[in-house]
């Protein structure tokens, strides 16, 4: 890895060589946190994590072959390389920062209140026509995942697309520091974590600190369709550009024509007037703003028309999110990677596009705050008044959910289930086929055990 030599990283985590110092000059091969990922000429940093102090795994990695380690633990004498760091958490985003700063690449930060990782796959499906791309995996988006991310990237990699998410004052800056992006996009300011920053204002205060960090001269995309987003003014002298539906932004769609479970076709029209039709391959109004942002980050990084419309058009599917899934009784909408109010109505948004009966098997949403049951009661209010046919809740939170669709006077049929297991006992009973059912939760319901459970009724 250019750049990476033990005397350099050394350096850049201000921390304390102990070892053979004929060694520093020598570049790592890798960088983990995870010691079963260790190989000869790995550095293994040392994270002291909720549950597992990562530090008793020291005497593996060596073993395993690594070629020196990062530890806030004094480690006495040693017949190996250790650098000692305060915190190896920071150490990690400081090494980072190191590796990042070695390539000369343009990077594109994306954060927001949902979406995010949406808007990464469509922005990096469109860069990908032109350029070597690289993109956050997964939900590798906080102060661990981001640095495992740079850490990942070729050293033939053009642009980088990296999400940042938060939940906390001050993350922002950790991670946006060490990401330096050129472009900044920002999705929308919505309700997620809440419990924490109290207000919308108070998330876009630390989401916009992204923008902070931007490098000189970059590049602000916004959604203009966002009522907070769409008053933002220039930053370090660059003035935003803003994308969604509506007719004050740079770059738009119109013609919005859903097409069910296959998509949505529209026009979309860029900055200098040039438009084209393309379809959105993955369901739901709100991807063809994703389609738009993407269009936006491939007119900033010099694409043409023809290379944004394959980009958007080729988008694949994600596990997890608004992932289509044909067995030979359902129609399954796999969007059970995490879940707040935006995206939950988003999503039944998505299931009402769909021909025949429509079920939603919906789940806990966390990190509401105090305001938790009446949030979940109005999830369930809009899925009655969008007239779901069945609604099936499932968690403690969710009977909140459940009360929300029978207090409606319709058509709606809401049951609520304590546990997954219970749901289970019942899913042949009340399940049909020709459903088409979304399967939506947040992250720690573990519902992709009930989509596994859908392919195989």
């Amino acid at each position: 890895m250019k750049n990476l030599t033990l005397e350099n990283i050394t350096r850049a985590c201000h921390g304390t060589y102990h070892g053979d110092s004929s060694k520093l000059g020598e570049e790592v091969s890798g960088v983990v946190i995870d010691s079963r990922k260790v190989k000869p000429g790995y550095l293994f940093v040392a994270i002291d994590g909720e549950r597992v102090n990562a530090h008793k795994f020291i005497p593996d990695t060596i073993q395993a072959g690594a070629i020196c380690v990062v530890s806030h633990e004094d480690l006495g004498e040693t017949d190996y390389p250790y650098i000692l760091v305060e915190s190896t958490g920071q150490a990690l985003l400081d090494i980072a920062k190191l590796y990042r700063d070695s390539f000369d690449i343009k990077v594109v930060g994306i954060t927001g209140s949902v979406g995010k990782t949406s808007t990464k796959e469509m922005i990096a499906s469109v860069l990908a026509q032109k350029y070597k791309v690289h993109k956050t995996l997964g939900n590798f988006n906080n102060e661990w995942g981001l640095p495992i991310t740079i850490f990942d990237m070729p050293e033939d990699t053009e642009v980088a697309v990296l999400e940042m998410g938060v939940n906390h004052f001050g993350e922002m800056r950790r991670l946006s520091s060490v990401a330096s992006p050129d472009i900044c996009v920002i999705t929308n300011i919505g309700v997620a974590h809440l419990e924490f920053f109290k207000t919308r204002e108070g998330i876009l205060q630390e989401k916009s600190q992204m923008i902070q960090d931007m490098k000189d001269k970059g590049t602000i995309i916004l959604n203009g369709d966002d009522d907070l987003l769409a008053e933002v003014g220039p930053v370090k002298g660059v003035t935003p550009v803003f994308f969604g539906q509506g007719e004050n932004n740079q770059f738009r769609a119109d013609n919005i024509q859903p097409l069910g479970l296959r998509g949505t076709a529209c026009t979309i029209t860029l900055k200098d007037g040039s438009s084209f039709d393309c379809v959105v391959p993955v369901p739901g109004i709100h991807m063809v703003s994703n389609a738009v942002a993407g269009a936006a980050v491939g007119y900033a990084l010099g694409l043409t028309v023809d290379e944004i419309k394959a980009g958007i058009e080729g988008l694949p599917s994600i596990p997890g999110r608004n992932n289509i899934i044909k067995t030979d009784r359902l129609i399954i909408l796999d969007d059970c990677y995490n879940a707040n109010p935006i995206s939950m109505k988003a999503s039944i948004d998505v299931l009402n596009m769909a021909i025949g009966r429509k079920v939603a098997i919906l789940g806990n949403m966390g990190e509401l705050g105090t305001n938790e049951k009446e949030l979940h009661k109005e999830v369930g209010t809009y899925a009655a008044e969008n007239h779901i046919d069945l609604v099936c809740g499932i968690g403690d939170l969710a009977k909140d959910l459940i009360e929300g669709v029978t207090e409606v006077n319709s058509s709606t049929e809401g049951i609520w289930f304590a546990t997954k297991e219970d749901f289970f006992h019942s899913m042949k009973e009340i399940l049909k086929d020709g459903d088409n059912i979304l399967v939506k939760a947040s992250h720690g319901m573990n519902f992709p055990e009930i989509v596994s459970a859908l392919e195989t009724l």
